[in-house]
C-alpha cells in the first residue's frame, strides 16, 4: 500500500469530489456561495410556512367575526320574538331573563367552536425547522 492510499482510503474517497487542483479561497468561495444559497432558501420555505398559517388564522378570525355577527342578529330579532311570546304566559322581566339565558348559552356553545379552530393553527414552521436541524450534518458531509 503507498502513502497516498494511506490517506486517501477508498472509502471515502468515492464519496467526496476530488479537490486536489483547487485552491483553498475558491474552496471557501463555493462552500460560501452554497451556504448563502441554502440558507435563501430555508429563509423562502419559512416565509411560504408562515404565510400559510397566517391564511389558516384570517380564516378562523373571520369565521369568529361572522359568528359573532349572526349571533348578534340572532339574539337581536328571536329574543324580541321569544321575548314577547313569553310574555304572554308570565312577566315580562322574567320572559326577558330566560330569553338572555338561552342566548348565553348560544354564545358560548360558539365561542367553544372558534377557540377549538385558533388551537388548530400552528405558528412555528415545522419544515423549515425539520430541515434547519440537517445543515450542521450536511456540513459535516454526512
Amino acid at each position: 500500500m503507498n502513502t497516498s492510499d494511506q490517506l486517501h482510503p477508498t472509502s471515502t474517497a468515492e464519496s467526496r469530489p476530488d479537490v486536489s487542483g483547487t485552491s483553498v479561497g475558491a474552496l471557501i468561495s463555493e462552500v460560501t456561495s452554497d451556504l448563502t444559497t441554502l440558507m435563501r432558501q430555508e429563509l423562502e420555505l419559512a416565509k411560504a410556512e408562515i404565510k400559510q398559517e397566517a391564511v389558516k388564522s384570517g380564516k378562523a378570525a373571520g369565521m369568529l367575526g361572522a359568528a359573532g355577527f349572526a349571533g348578534y342578529m340572532v339574539v337581536l330579532f328571536l329574543s324580541i320574538a321569544l321575548w314577547w311570546g313569553l310574555a304572554n304566559v308570565m312577566d315580562e322581566a322574567w320572559a326577558a331573563l330566560l330569553v338572555a339565558a338561552i342566548w348565553a348559552i348560544v354564545a358560548g356553545v360558539l365561542a367553544v367552536s372558534g377557540r377549538a379552530k385558533m388551537r388548530e393553527i400552528n405558528p412555528k414552521p415545522e419544515r423549515t425547522v425539520d430541515t434547519l436541524k440537517e445543515v450542521p450534518d450536511a456540513l459535516k458531509g454526512r
